[in-house]
């Protein structure tokens, strides 16, 4: 995971800093890359949304919200007690949640070793003590000390439920890649009381949709240094892969006007 991985940092400084500057992060998640890198972006984003397309910042504060709005209502309904957020980066989900919902749920962030060591530190800066373990995760590794089945032995609890999420990652790799990641998750949501999966998720459709899109992939893509992904056509077709995937069920849900779906995937109970 290592070549692809290593193109995908500038979009974690990037989208600390969008979260910092719009009320969502600590100060001490937000860096001088991701401010530089949203000074340098902004005329571009402007650009796009005077021609009619999506904005960069509103398309990220709409997905990132909703997955907040589905997580918030697992976890109050009881059905989630523990979550695992995979490649995480610099996102303040953890610090949010964990001061909101204290020792009743336990955070895991995973990140390849460099971005976990650097969301280390950021957290001893923080302004309250943070609830969250940061573990080095590799989310493409099928066996080994950083892979997903070693790391939920080693920090997870097999008694409470469980959620996980990826956001920011999948449109990054092709179909083979995330459809591997899929299934993995759904196996291992499925040894939990309750499983839960959420992510963003880019359909090919939404290139129609969307005024600008195709043009909002292309300058993403640049930002990104690696193509973004269009895996499936359209929501039923998501679904099929995610049903394929090993999850009992899956809903995809519109993040309003923006070029983007989120993932609400459930994992089977255990017999």
């Amino acid at each position: 995971m290592t070549d692809d991985s290593s193109r995908i940092s500038p979009t974690a400084h990037f989208t600390g800093y969008v979260w910092y500057r719009h009320g969502l992060g600590d100060p001490a998640l937000q860096t001088r890359a991701g401010k530089l890198l949203v000074t340098a972006f902004s005329p571009i984003d402007r650009a796009v949304r005077w021609a009619g397309g999506p904005n960069l910042e509103d398309t990220l504060l709409s997905r990132h919200r909703l997955i907040d709005d589905i997580l918030e209502r697992a976890i109050a309904a009881g059905e989630v007690g523990q979550v695992l957020e995979v490649a995480a980066g610099l996102s303040p989900r953890g610090l949010r949640f964990t001061r909101r919902h204290g020792d009743r749920l336990r955070y895991v962030e995973g990140d390849l070793a460099g971005m976990a060591r650097r969301k280390r530190q950021a957290l001893e800066q923080t302004s309250s003590p943070a609830h969250i373990e940061v573990v080095e995760l590799d989310a493409l590794a099928e066996s080994g000390s950083t892979s997903l089945s070693a790391v939920a032995e080693r920090h997870l609890d097999p008694a409470r439920g469980l959620a996980i999420i990826t956001e920011g990652l999948v449109n990054y790799f092709d179909r083979s890649a995330v459809e591997g990641m899929w299934r993995r998750f759904a196996r291992l949501l499925s040894a939990y009381p309750h499983g839960l999966y959420l992510s963003d998720l880019h359909l090919a459709d939404d290139l129609k949709r969307v005024p600008m899109a195709r043009a909002f992939s292309a300058v993403v893509s640049v930002f990104a240094r690696g193509r973004v992904h269009f895996h499936y056509q359209d929501e039923t077709e998501a679904g099929a892969g995610l049903l394929a995937a090993g999850f009992a069920e899956a809903r995809i849900h519109p993040a309003g006007a923006a070029p983007v779906r989120i993932v609400e995937a459930h994992g089977k109970r255990p017999e």
